[in-house]
């Protein structure tokens, strides 16, 4: 048995809708609709209708991936959570994923390293720089490698101790300030030495 399309209609720049004589509609692309050599009045069988709903919903995925990256980067994690939590079923997802990651569009070392970049300039320590990779989905075999790519972080701890502690003998102001440095990412060590430098610089 097999459906004959009564019409094409472009719904947006990408967008087709196929409409078919038993009153079903597909949800398509140009792309799809080049592909499969669609055009009013062609008829299509049980198979070819299946590949065609099957080659829609992934090229449908693939423009959503696309969009969604176009407001900001992502890690294939959260690309792929984000497109199966907006309703694409889970093997079509990670099938746009793959594409995408193949094609240069995700990429998940430039992203951990943009990801350092943009937590160190804004003064994050390590802790918490590594925090945000683990919450970004980038995988853990990355870490190191993005890791490389961080600054001294001396400078943010010197700005920051020294426009905040006005009396370094105030030990109450001293530990809010350390308690701010370490929910920050630093470690404690890192913290002390900053201390250390400061009363010194201090004391000259």
């Amino acid at each position: 048995m097999s459906v004959l399309i009564s019409a094409l209609r472009q719904t947006s720049q990408e967008q087709v809708t196929v409409s078919l004589d038993d009153g079903s509609e597909i949800q398509t692309t140009l792309g799809v609709v080049s592909e499969y050599r669609l055009y009013t009045g062609r008829a299509l069988d049980e198979a070819e209708l299946r590949a065609l709903r099957s080659a829609s919903r992934l090229s449908l995925c693939k423009n959503r991936g696309l969009s969604l990256l176009s407001y900001r980067p992502m890690s294939a994690k959260e690309l792929l959570d984000k497109l199966v939590q907006k309703g694409e079923e889970p093997v079509c997802a990670e099938e746009a994923v793959a594409w995408l990651t193949a094609r240069g569009f995700l990429d998940d070392v430039r992203y951990a390293g943009m990801v350092v970049r943009h937590y160190a300039g804004k003064g994050y320590g390590t802790g918490r720089i590594r925090q945000e990779l683990q919450r970004r989905g980038v995988p853990r075999e990355l870490w190191d490698e993005a890791m490389e790519e961080m600054p001294e972080s001396d400078r943010h701890l010197d700005s920051y101790i020294a426009f905040r502690l006005k009396d370094p003998s105030d030990r109450g102001q001293v530990q809010k300030i350390s308690a701010a440095l370490f929910r920050r990412g630093f470690s404690w060590e890192e913290i002390r030495t900053a201390l250390a430098r400061f009363r010194a610089d201090a004391g000259d």
